[in-house]
């Protein structure tokens, strides 16, 4: 029987605008995570997790002006006829658990999950595709938004980029934001006549959405447009003011971007991007964020100012991948694999026992000659090799070989003291690239 016969090939592959992470990349996602997470933890901020899905009016509250609403959540009714949607951003999830679970503000959160916008898959950005953020909810400090903005710029820093640029723009605040969008409203409509019905419905529904437009047709008359700084309450100025003093405080570069204004309709105050100069102009962004301070209220919660961001894993891998190339640690790295000649269950304990004792260890299966053991250990990236010979087995002993050494030296460690032996020489210096900042 021909196996597979009758099977439709494209049916059994990673749906378009998904793929799959397989080892050594997902290494390099561990790492990341594992930065952020640690980072995280260091600026005080806790784990949230919140659902794939949520109820529709969840999302609908970033703004029905956007695309992520418009055209690309993915909605879809349960059968007990609920209108539900998968997660297309990180923020109004954390928002909503706030709003149900009222903990006590400041809330400081962080998060990892999957997002999923049916849009055209990019470098970097995929139909479902992941995100680490953070949010601070109930606090209105402008140094909560210097703290926020430091988190991530160290993140990126302790990944080992250095070609990340931090753009940094105010949305104003509910004073001042209304005379503006009139007044932006009322140029885009007198000067993009020509445009045609598409450009007429976005400036009547939401102007600042014609800010970040990628028509190439209308950017001589968007980059002509008032700008909203020009706008800023006295309040909203002294606020923004505030954020620049502390940045420059903690030695943060940015750049003043006066049409920065993300892609959701709850920012106020505060928005920010950080971009790579090692990537495409197009799809440089490899994270962002800002102040929502009405979204809680928003959702049915008391006022609540907020800040926060979210960034792309995919992306941030791909610029450090453009950026350091074969300075990224490829893959994962073993203390130790045993090759056995001895048989009888030897190497399965003395796995064990390196791996019980924190040493990353690992060994061949299936019965293998000690040749073919060899040359499995050659190919794992494993810092040395520990041989349960006969000989050494003699005197309760094992032989350990550095694998980075040309010359093949064996050491005889007592059988013992190996895993001691091995903790010590990994002490003694980190196996990652000395290009990537610890």
């Amino acid at each position: 029987m021909n196996e597979g016969a009758g099977v439709d090939p494209s049916v059994y592959r990673a749906p378009v605008g998904t793929h799959d992470v397989l080892p050594p990349e997902s290494d390099r996602w561990i790492e990341a995570v594992a930065t952020f997470a640690d980072r995280a933890r260091r600026f005080g901020y806790g784990l949230v997790v919140t659902p794939v899905f949520e109820h529709l009016e969840v999302f609908q509250r970033v703004g029905a002006s956007t695309d992520v609403v418009r055209k690309e959540m993915y909605e879809f009714e349960d059968k007990g006829g609920r209108r539900l949607a998968l997660r297309p951003e990180g923020t109004a999830p954390v928002v909503r658990a706030f709003v149900q679970h009222r903990p006590t503000p400041p809330w400081k959160v962080w998060y990892l999950a999957p997002h999923f916008r049916y849009e055209r898959p990019q470098k970097g950005r995929y139909r479902q595709h992941w995100q680490l953020g953070a949010e601070v909810m109930g606090v209105d400090d402008p140094d909560v938004d210097v703290e926020v903005i430091a988190l991530a710029h160290g993140f990126y820093r302790d990944l080992g980029l250095t070609c990340t640029r931090l753009l940094l723009n105010s949305m104003g605040d509910a004073q001042s934001r209304p005379a503006y969008v009139a007044a932006l409203r009322t140029y885009l409509l007198g000067h993009g006549g020509a445009f045609g019905d598409e450009f007429r419905a976005r400036v009547e529904q939401n102007p600042l959405r014609l800010l970040d437009a990628k028509n190439e047709d209308w950017q001589d008359v968007i980059e002509r447009a008032p700008q909203l700084t020009e706008y800023l309450s006295d309040t909203a100025v002294a606020h923004f003011e505030q954020v620049q003093q502390g940045l420059t405080a903690l030695g943060i570069a940015y750049e003043l971007t006066p049409r920065l204004v993300r892609g959701f309709d709850y920012y106020t105050a505060t928005t920010f991007e950080f971009v790579s100069d090692a990537l495409d102009g197009a799809q440089n962004a490899v994270g962002g964020g800002g102040r929502y301070d009405q979204l809680a209220e928003d959702m049915g919660g008391p006022p609540t100012p907020s800040i926060g961001f979210g960034i792309g894993i995919e992306r941030v891998l791909i610029a450090r991948q453009a950026e350091l190339g074969d300075a990224v640690p490829a893959g994962p790295r073993l203390d130790a694999f045993v090759v056995d000649a001895l048989g009888e269950g030897a190497a399965t304990l003395l796995v064990a026992e390196l791996r019980e004792a924190g040493l990353a260890a690992d060994r061949a299966y299936g019965g293998r000659s000690v040749k073919a053991q060899w040359k499995v250990a050659d190919r794992s990236g494993a810092r040395y090799a520990v041989m349960l010979g006969r000989r050494e087995a003699e005197h309760d002993a094992v032989a350990v070989k550095d694998l980075r050494d040309p010359d093949g030296t064996q050491t005889e460690v007592p059988r013992r003291e190996v895993a001691g032996w091995l903790q010590a020489r990994r002490e003694q210096g980190p196996h990652d690239h000395p290009g990537v900042n610890r």
